[in-house]
């Protein structure tokens, strides 16, 4: 397979949905980035790295942070997790208030804010030292000793967090987080500003493409099965309430996050990274995405 002339492909179709939406203004310190950047990095499980691109451009991955919280949480609580928080899609905005109250403070999947702030909880309730073991497992994952903590981007997060405090205090409210609403918040925004590019970002995923090496980094580790499980959540839910469209033209388990990136797998065979900060109106990204669903359709490959 040819990744490299795709790429190439790709980007020559992409053009005309350049200048199509718009990145996430409402987080100050990501109004600030260049909207007008695009990055795709794929990595093979025979080794191999095809780049395209702005690729080695550092962004903030945002809510990709969730599945590397949730193979940490796994790994720590193994199925007892799923007591407090479920797997199913959302069907609601990330940031949804109403669904949270009628199903009683019990977050619908791990990927919505809800459920991250939970599973944040959870780090928090069982690590010494959360921010920097949550830091060592992504550099593990990457091969990147550098990467670190956005502290402007998660200071920015914290003064514009209205909703996510609502969040969290309802969560208290119902018992379903246990540590200081304060701590919990920062801690999860420190996630959320972690400054990754396409390259260490798809090299990050690797581990959850190639389920068949034993997924062991420092203590975390993740059986076979697991790996394949949040596979499987990723596919229903790493897009907020688009997963059911993500799914239907890409074929490919995923998670989106705001600062315009997007990482998915195609198990066995490779896991791909893409950035584009310009967002659709259900907060991915539109380059992103088209790219994505353009892979799947010229390798004629997806899970499907």
């Amino acid at each position: 397979m040819n990744y490299q002339q795709i790429l190439e492909n790709i980007y020559q179709e992409i053009q005309p949905y350049a200048q199509v939406g718009k990145q996430a203004d409402y987080i100050p310190a990501l109004a600030k980035v260049n909207p007008d950047q695009f990055g795709i990095c794929i990595n093979t499980v025979q080794g191999e790295t095809f780049m395209l691109g702005d690729a080695t451009t550092s962004f903030s991955i945002q809510s990709i942070s969730k599945v590397f919280l949730l193979a940490m949480c796994l790994s720590i609580e193994g199925d007892g997790l799923w007591r407090r928080v479920g797997k199913e899609p959302s069907g609601t905005a990330f940031n949804s208030l109403i669904q949270l109250e009628v199903e009683k403070g019990t977050p619908r999947n791990p990927f919505i804010n809800a459920g991250a702030i939970v599973l944040t909880d959870i780090l928090l309730k069982h690590s010494k030292h959360p921010k920097e073991d949550f830091l060592r497992f992504v550099r593990r994952l990457s091969g990147n000793n550098s990467i670190s903590y956005d502290e402007e981007v998660a200071q920015s997060e914290r003064e514009k967090s209205y909703l996510n405090a609502a969040i969290a205090n309802l969560l208290k409210y119902h018992h379903n987080i246990e540590n200081d609403i304060e701590e919990v918040l920062y801690f999860y925004f420190l996630q959320c500003s972690i400054g990754m590019d396409c390259y260490d970002l798809s090299k990050a995923f690797l581990p959850f493409a190639n389920h068949r090496r034993p997924f062991e980094y420092g203590e975390i580790s993740l059986t076979s099965s697991q790996v394949k499980r949040i596979n499987a959540i990723m596919q229903t839910c790493g897009f907020y309430d688009e997963a059911g469209e993500f799914s239907y033209l890409v074929g490919l388990p995923g998670k989106s996050g705001v600062g315009g990136g997007i990482a998915a797998i195609h198990p066995l065979r490779y896991s791909v990274a893409v950035w584009s900060p310009r967002l659709n109106q259900k907060g991915n990204s539109v380059m992103g995405i088209k790219a994505l669903e353009l892979l799947t359709t010229e390798t004629q490959e997806s899970i499907f």
